[in-house]
């Protein structure tokens, strides 16, 4: 039932997002939407990059349209199994059990998404818009750099590699994944892992924000996540590898950027430290 449709999943990411602000920040979680909201109606920049976060996800979801309109005919999977070899096939079997799979189908899915949105709302009811920026520059960056990979160097999943001789665990518990999760992320979209890169970059930023709150919680999730990509077998150690190279990198340069546009906007530099 959990998922059953994108509904469900989307009311549960929702469900999830509440208790990460609430646990993180310790305010009401609508306070949080408050300030998230009021910050767009007051900074014109803020609405400019928020935007642009937003469009370079839509870009993200008609990527594989173009794709297709391509007619691309590469692939590239080859080089990474004769690289690493049994790695993700020795690494799930090892662990397989049903309970282990649900565990992290739920985190593969639905606490991914809930770590960018509630990143925002966390440090915005603390009023840190250094960080809420560097959130929209994190994501973006990331972003940028792995649709041109999707596009022009195709890496196909590890179970959908036949040679690798690994399985899709996901079906396990979400039957239904092809129809309602496969339009959100095509098959040979593997290099680099953005489930990697984009929850390292929401562990490192708030680790680096102060909240050692959210540092704690966001930091266990993204070692889930990194777990499933292996455990279920839908990316190569490589593309693992690469999303830790993309999350240091653009979590650098997106602190850098926000702290720059704080100067010169006198956003407030507030540091949160949250027990």
């Amino acid at each position: 039932m959990l998922y059953h449709s994108m509904t469900t999943v989307s009311l549960f990411t929702a469900g999830v997002t509440i208790l990460f602000i609430w646990f993180a920040s310790r305010k009401n979680p609508f306070v949080a939407a408050y300030s998230f909201i009021r910050e767009l109606f007051i900074s014109r920049k803020f609405l400019i990059l928020f935007a642009m976060m937003v469009g370079i996800l839509l870009v993200n979801s008609v990527e594989l349209k173009w794709e297709n309109a391509l007619n691309l005919k590469a692939d590239y999977t080859h080089w990474f199994l004769a690289i690493e070899g049994d790695f993700v096939k020795n690494f799930q079997q090892f662990f397989h059990a049903h309970w282990v799979t649900e565990v992290t189908a739920f985190f593969y899915v639905i606490v991914f998404q809930a770590l960018m949105i509630a990143s925002l709302g966390i440090y915005a009811s603390g009023k840190n818009m250094v960080y809420v920026h560097a959130v929209c520059y994190t994501v973006i960056l990331n972003y940028l750099v792995a649709i041109p990979f999707y596009l022009f160097f195709p890496i196909n999943e590890v179970w959908s590699y036949a040679p690798s001789g690994v399985s899709f665990y996901m079906y396990e518990v979400f039957p239904n994944f092809d129809a309602a999760y496969r339009p959100l992320s095509g098959i040979n979209n593997c290099f680099p892992s953005l489930h990697t890169s984009i929850s390292v970059s929401m562990a490192i930023l708030a680790f680096r924000s102060g909240n050692r709150r959210w540092a704690a919680a966001a930091g266990i999730s993204a070692f889930i996540i990194v777990f499933a990509i292996f455990y279920m077998g839908i990316h190569w150690l490589i593309d693992m590898l690469g999303g830790l190279v993309l999350a240091t990198v653009a979590t650098t340069l997106a602190v850098r950027w926000a702290q720059r546009s704080a100067y010169r906007n006198e956003l407030p530099l507030k540091v949160e430290s949250t027990i």
